[in-house]
Protein backbone atom coordinates (compact mmCIF):
# COMPACT_ATOMS: atom_id res chain seq x y z
CA UNK A 1 0.00 0.00 0.00
CA UNK A 2 1.25 3.63 -0.50
CA UNK A 3 2.72 5.36 2.30
CA UNK A 4 0.20 8.22 1.18
CA UNK A 5 -3.27 8.33 0.24
CA UNK A 6 -5.05 11.21 -2.21
CA UNK A 7 -7.72 13.08 0.37
CA UNK A 8 -9.92 14.61 -1.68
CA UNK A 9 -11.15 16.96 1.54
CA UNK A 10 -7.49 17.19 2.74
CA UNK A 11 -5.96 20.72 2.09
CA UNK A 12 -2.49 19.66 2.52
CA UNK A 13 0.12 19.39 -0.70
CA UNK A 14 0.51 15.89 -1.73
CA UNK A 15 3.20 14.71 -3.53
CA UNK A 16 4.00 12.02 -6.67
CA UNK A 17 6.56 10.95 -7.98
CA UNK A 18 7.85 11.04 -11.98
CA UNK A 19 6.64 7.37 -12.16
CA UNK A 20 3.52 8.24 -10.30
CA UNK A 21 2.34 10.39 -13.56
CA UNK A 22 3.87 8.10 -15.75
CA UNK A 23 1.40 5.87 -14.50
CA UNK A 24 -1.50 8.23 -14.85
CA UNK A 25 -0.43 8.49 -18.72
CA UNK A 26 0.05 4.83 -19.12
CA UNK A 27 -3.89 4.12 -17.70
CA UNK A 28 -5.74 6.43 -15.54
CA UNK A 29 -7.92 3.68 -13.64
CA UNK A 30 -4.71 2.09 -12.55
CA UNK A 31 -3.78 5.50 -11.19
CA UNK A 32 -6.61 6.64 -9.34
CA UNK A 33 -6.45 3.06 -7.95
CA UNK A 34 -3.09 3.35 -6.33
CA UNK A 35 -3.16 6.83 -5.19
CA UNK A 36 -6.97 6.67 -3.85
CA UNK A 37 -7.86 3.31 -2.97
CA UNK A 38 -4.22 2.18 -1.95
CA UNK A 39 -3.59 -0.60 -4.71
CA UNK A 40 -0.67 -0.85 -6.05
CA UNK A 41 0.10 -2.70 -9.53
CA UNK A 42 2.06 -6.23 -8.46
CA UNK A 43 5.59 -5.45 -8.79
CA UNK A 44 8.09 -5.81 -11.48
CA UNK A 45 10.71 -8.15 -11.53
CA UNK A 46 13.72 -5.30 -10.28
CA UNK A 47 16.55 -4.27 -12.67
CA UNK A 48 19.67 -5.19 -10.76
CA UNK A 49 22.11 -5.22 -13.59
CA UNK A 50 20.84 -1.87 -15.08
CA UNK A 51 21.01 -0.34 -11.43
CA UNK A 52 24.39 -1.59 -10.92
CA UNK A 53 25.13 -0.09 -14.36
CA UNK A 54 23.29 3.12 -13.48
CA UNK A 55 25.84 3.33 -9.88
CA UNK A 56 29.19 2.62 -11.62
CA UNK A 57 28.08 5.54 -14.38
CA UNK A 58 27.36 7.80 -11.67
CA UNK A 59 30.69 6.82 -9.82
CA UNK A 60 32.79 7.47 -12.98
CA UNK A 61 31.13 10.93 -13.87
CA UNK A 62 31.56 11.90 -9.99
CA UNK A 63 35.41 11.40 -10.77
CA UNK A 64 35.06 13.98 -13.33
CA UNK A 65 32.60 16.32 -11.70
CA UNK A 66 35.25 16.74 -8.60
CA UNK A 67 37.93 17.49 -10.99
CA UNK A 68 35.70 19.63 -13.19
CA UNK A 69 37.34 18.36 -16.42
CA UNK A 70 34.58 16.99 -19.25
CA UNK A 71 33.84 13.10 -19.68
CA UNK A 72 35.88 11.26 -22.53
CA UNK A 73 31.98 10.81 -23.81
CA UNK A 74 31.53 14.63 -24.19
CA UNK A 75 34.74 15.02 -25.81
CA UNK A 76 34.37 12.26 -28.26
CA UNK A 77 31.25 13.78 -29.17
CA UNK A 78 32.17 17.29 -29.13
CA UNK A 79 30.01 18.65 -26.51
CA UNK A 80 31.48 21.73 -24.07
CA UNK A 81 30.07 20.89 -20.80
CA UNK A 82 31.11 19.43 -17.61
CA UNK A 83 29.01 17.47 -14.66
CA UNK A 84 27.46 20.19 -12.75
CA UNK A 85 28.34 20.46 -9.30
CA UNK A 86 26.08 21.47 -7.13
CA UNK A 87 25.66 20.90 -3.27
CA UNK A 88 22.16 19.14 -3.56
CA UNK A 89 22.90 16.67 -6.22
CA UNK A 90 22.66 13.69 -4.40
CA UNK A 91 19.28 14.50 -2.94
CA UNK A 92 18.57 15.15 -6.81
CA UNK A 93 19.45 11.67 -7.68
CA UNK A 94 17.68 9.69 -4.54
CA UNK A 95 14.51 8.77 -6.43
CA UNK A 96 13.09 6.80 -3.58
CA UNK A 97 13.07 9.61 -1.01
CA UNK A 98 14.33 12.89 -2.57
CA UNK A 99 14.81 13.80 -6.10
CA UNK A 100 14.46 17.26 -7.59
CA UNK A 101 10.82 18.73 -6.41
CA UNK A 102 9.10 21.70 -7.62
CA UNK A 103 5.53 22.40 -6.08
CA UNK A 104 2.90 22.86 -8.47
CA UNK A 105 0.38 25.43 -7.19
CA UNK A 106 -2.85 24.90 -9.19
CA UNK A 107 -3.20 21.85 -8.52
CA UNK A 108 -1.47 21.96 -5.08
CA UNK A 109 0.61 18.73 -5.79
CA UNK A 110 4.65 18.33 -4.73
CA UNK A 111 6.26 16.76 -8.00
CA UNK A 112 9.99 14.78 -8.00
CA UNK A 113 11.85 12.62 -9.73
CA UNK A 114 15.49 11.15 -9.41
CA UNK A 115 17.80 12.08 -11.93
CA UNK A 116 20.58 10.23 -13.26
CA UNK A 117 22.90 13.02 -13.94
CA UNK A 118 23.23 16.60 -14.88
CA UNK A 119 25.60 18.44 -16.54
CA UNK A 120 26.50 22.54 -17.52
CA UNK A 121 27.08 23.36 -20.84
CA UNK A 122 29.81 25.65 -20.45
CA UNK A 123 29.27 28.09 -23.65
CA UNK A 124 25.22 29.14 -22.64
CA UNK A 125 25.62 28.35 -18.62
CA UNK A 126 22.74 26.17 -19.40
CA UNK A 127 21.71 22.56 -17.40
CA UNK A 128 21.77 19.55 -19.20
CA UNK A 129 19.31 16.79 -18.10
CA UNK A 130 21.39 13.25 -18.66
CA UNK A 131 19.59 9.86 -18.45
CA UNK A 132 21.64 6.75 -18.13
CA UNK A 133 20.19 4.03 -20.27
CA UNK A 134 21.68 0.01 -19.97
CA UNK A 135 20.18 -2.79 -22.50
CA UNK A 136 21.70 -6.22 -24.58
CA UNK A 137 20.37 -5.80 -28.02
CA UNK A 138 22.21 -6.64 -31.49
CA UNK A 139 22.89 -3.05 -33.68
CA UNK A 140 22.96 0.38 -32.60
CA UNK A 141 20.64 1.68 -29.35
CA UNK A 142 18.49 4.22 -30.30
CA UNK A 143 15.11 6.40 -28.95
CA UNK A 144 13.25 5.15 -32.18
CA UNK A 145 11.11 2.41 -30.39
CA UNK A 146 7.33 3.50 -29.57
CA UNK A 147 7.86 2.29 -25.82
CA UNK A 148 10.35 4.37 -25.57
CA UNK A 149 8.12 7.41 -25.02
CA UNK A 150 7.81 7.00 -21.57
CA UNK A 151 12.18 7.79 -21.74
CA UNK A 152 11.44 10.76 -23.36
CA UNK A 153 9.05 11.69 -21.11
CA UNK A 154 11.21 11.23 -18.26
CA UNK A 155 13.58 13.74 -19.15
CA UNK A 156 11.14 16.68 -20.28
CA UNK A 157 9.54 15.95 -16.65
CA UNK A 158 13.15 16.57 -15.01
CA UNK A 159 13.71 19.69 -17.07
CA UNK A 160 10.68 20.54 -16.11
CA UNK A 161 11.62 20.13 -12.45
CA UNK A 162 14.41 21.78 -12.34
CA UNK A 163 13.04 24.84 -14.16
CA UNK A 164 10.74 25.44 -11.61
CA UNK A 165 13.68 26.06 -9.74
CA UNK A 166 14.82 28.44 -11.59
CA UNK A 167 17.40 27.22 -13.57
CA UNK A 168 18.04 27.49 -17.10
CA UNK A 169 17.77 23.71 -18.62
CA UNK A 170 18.41 23.34 -22.18
CA UNK A 171 15.66 21.65 -24.52
CA UNK A 172 18.37 19.28 -25.45
CA UNK A 173 18.90 16.35 -23.19
CA UNK A 174 21.30 12.91 -23.47
CA UNK A 175 21.07 9.33 -23.03
CA UNK A 176 23.95 7.52 -21.89
CA UNK A 177 22.71 4.46 -23.36
CA UNK A 178 25.24 1.17 -22.36
CA UNK A 179 24.77 -1.48 -24.87
CA UNK A 180 26.09 -5.09 -23.24
CA UNK A 181 27.88 -6.90 -26.00
CA UNK A 182 26.58 -10.70 -26.19
CA UNK A 183 28.07 -11.90 -29.27
CA UNK A 184 31.87 -13.30 -27.58
CA UNK A 185 32.89 -16.58 -27.58
CA UNK A 186 33.71 -16.19 -23.60
CA UNK A 187 32.49 -14.95 -20.90
CA UNK A 188 35.35 -15.00 -18.29
CA UNK A 189 33.31 -12.72 -15.34
CA UNK A 190 33.74 -9.79 -17.71
CA UNK A 191 30.72 -7.84 -19.12
CA UNK A 192 31.41 -5.65 -21.98
CA UNK A 193 29.25 -2.88 -23.25
CA UNK A 194 29.32 -0.12 -25.76
CA UNK A 195 28.00 3.27 -24.61
CA UNK A 196 26.67 5.70 -27.25
CA UNK A 197 25.69 9.24 -26.37
CA UNK A 198 21.92 10.14 -27.96
CA UNK A 199 20.81 13.62 -28.08
CA UNK A 200 17.25 14.28 -27.48
CA UNK A 201 15.09 17.59 -27.94
CA UNK A 202 12.39 17.83 -25.50
CA UNK A 203 9.55 19.83 -24.77
CA UNK A 204 7.71 20.10 -21.11
CA UNK A 205 4.49 21.36 -22.77
CA UNK A 206 2.81 18.47 -22.05
CA UNK A 207 3.35 18.45 -18.23
CA UNK A 208 0.70 21.35 -17.33
CA UNK A 209 -2.33 20.03 -18.99
CA UNK A 210 -1.47 16.46 -17.57
CA UNK A 211 -1.35 17.64 -14.14
CA UNK A 212 -4.56 19.19 -14.54
CA UNK A 213 -6.21 15.80 -15.63
CA UNK A 214 -4.72 14.36 -13.09
CA UNK A 215 -5.79 16.30 -10.24
CA UNK A 216 -9.13 16.11 -11.69
CA UNK A 217 -9.19 12.10 -11.39
CA UNK A 218 -7.48 12.07 -8.60
CA UNK A 219 -10.72 14.41 -6.83
CA UNK A 220 -13.47 12.16 -9.07
CA UNK A 221 -15.55 10.16 -6.50
CA UNK A 222 -14.91 7.00 -8.97
CA UNK A 223 -12.37 5.68 -11.22
CA UNK A 224 -12.58 6.04 -14.39
CA UNK A 225 -12.53 3.46 -17.02
CA UNK A 226 -9.25 1.34 -18.00
CA UNK A 227 -6.82 2.33 -20.66
CA UNK A 228 -7.61 -0.28 -23.28
CA UNK A 229 -4.47 -0.91 -23.60
CA UNK A 230 -3.09 -1.37 -19.85
CA UNK A 231 -2.22 -4.73 -19.30
CA UNK A 232 -3.20 -5.22 -15.49
CA UNK A 233 -6.57 -3.79 -15.89
CA UNK A 234 -7.55 -6.56 -18.98
CA UNK A 235 -5.99 -9.23 -16.77
CA UNK A 236 -8.35 -8.35 -14.40
CA UNK A 237 -11.22 -8.47 -16.75
CA UNK A 238 -10.32 -11.58 -18.30
CA UNK A 239 -10.17 -13.08 -14.90
CA UNK A 240 -13.55 -11.58 -13.55
CA UNK A 241 -15.21 -13.32 -16.53
CA UNK A 242 -14.02 -17.39 -16.11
Amino acid sequence: MPAQLFNPKSEETFTLSRSRVDSFLDCSRCFYLINRIGIARPPSFPFNLNNAVDELLKNEFDLYREAQKPHPIMIENRINALPYQHPDIEEWREALRHGAKRFHEPTNLLLRGGLDDVWIDIDTNQLIVVDYKATSKKGEVSLDAEWQIGYKRQVEFYQWLLRGNSFDVSDTAYFVYCNGIANKDEFNNNLEFKTKLIPYKGSDQWIEPTLMDLKATLMADQPPEASQNCSYCSYVKKTLTI
